[in-house]
């Protein structure tokens, strides 16, 4: 049998595996899906999950059953491309692959900030935001959280965590001149507007030099803190940072028109670690794994696969669960209020149910 080995089961190596199971697989075709968790967490909500909101048991999808898919749970150390070998955590026996795809996601960047991985808490994985989420419950009341970075994420982080905890000093810190510098000024606007009412204070200009357990440096004020979350960017993980090929300046993989690496072209790579003309999103991972899963599908027939460009269907952004905000749809319309809120609830559940 030849193995067909999917490294990730998020938005993008899910999707391959459920399209390719629900259609045509050879008989000489062995899917596997590796992941190390039993189940698929839905990254796009885990602020909630840090901010106790949401229950973890909410954000779980269980992976498919079939007698397609072979299921293998462990922690990926290595990927020799050369010889077709994965090797794991813990683990003396590598696993051989025929063909591969690479969907590990990322893991926050740092910016080789003294401190900043040490004593910060991140909502990268489900395991960090679970330690996330205790740490910020155990805050005492009217304590102090720093949330570091003003884009998607740490909007909201914070919006969610003031819904929990309305005795807490939110402060969102940003290096930019505004929250959400990638979106209109007229979103960002009115996510600060958001701000002031409910009472996050949003900083800007702000560049953090260091973090200790309790303080954290804006260049060489010190400002003493209860917690620290840093969201202030993401990279590939170090598996596919560590593999020696062609990287755009993110550290993404460089791929050919089939999104397979091209001096490797039995390796397929998937969202966050994969060079897209996209920022790294679910909505990115989730759209490309439909169209791999279609060009692995015709290259099994025999036929010549003809990938169509990628388009995604807007931005979504939740302050708290009766407000948020959007952009990209009816001609890049900024949306704002609660009819983007209902609309972000929607995908949500509509995520739930294709991958559940």
């Amino acid at each position: 049998m030849k193995k067909f080995v999917i490294l990730g089961g998020g938005y993008g190596g899910l999707t391959i595996a459920k399209d390719l199971i629900e259609g045509f697989v050879p008989n000489d075709v062995e899917i596997v899906l590796v992941d190390r968790s039993p189940f698929q967490g839905l990254k796009t909500e885990y602020y909630a999950l840090a901010a106790g909101t949401v229950s973890d048991h909410e954000l779980r999808i269980n992976f498919p059953k079939s007698d397609k898919l072979t299921r293998k749970f462990g922690e990926v150390r290595s990927i020799d491309l050369d010889n077709k070998h994965i090797h794991f955590e813990n683990e003396g026996e590598p696993m051989s692959y025929d063909q591969l795809v690479i969907g590990l996601g990322c893991t926050d960047r740092f910016h080789n900030t003294p401190g900043a991985e040490e004593y910060s808490s991140t909502i990268q994985s489900f395991s960090s935001t679970r330690k996330t989420y205790l740490r910020l419950n155990e805050i005492q009341p009217y304590g102090t959280v720093h949330i570091v970075g003003g884009g998607l994420s740490g909007v909201e982080m914070a919006a969610e965590l003031r819904e929990s905890r309305e005795d807490l000093n939110i402060k969102i810190m940003d290096r930019g001149e505004r929250v959400l510098s990638a979106f209109p000024q007229r979103l960002s606007k009115y996510v600060h507007e958001w701000f002031k009412e409910h009472d996050v204070d949003a900083h800007s200009h702000v560049s953090i030099s260091r973090v200790e357990p309790n303080a954290i440096y804006n260049r060489e004020e010190k400002i003493y803190t209860d917690a620290v979350v840093w969201t202030a960017g993401i990279q590939p993980v170090k598996v596919v940072q560590d593999l020696q090929v062609a990287k755009d300046p993110q550290g993404r993989v460089v791929l050919n028109e089939y999104y397979q690496i091209p001096q490797y072209t039995d390796v397929y790579v998937v969202g966050d670690c994969a060079s897209l003309p996209f920022s790294p999103s679910g909505q990115a991972a989730e759209v490309q794994g439909e169209q791999v899963a279609h060009i692995v599908r015709d290259l099994w027939k025999g036929h010549t696969p003809h990938p169509h460009p990628l388009k995604l269907r807007g931005t979504l952004g939740a302050l708290g669960k009766k407000a948020g905000f959007g952009y990209g749809f009816m001609g890049n319309a900024s949306l704002m209020g609660r009819v983007p809120r209902l609309l972000k609830s929607g995908v949500l559940w509509k995520s739930r149910r294709h991958f559940g």
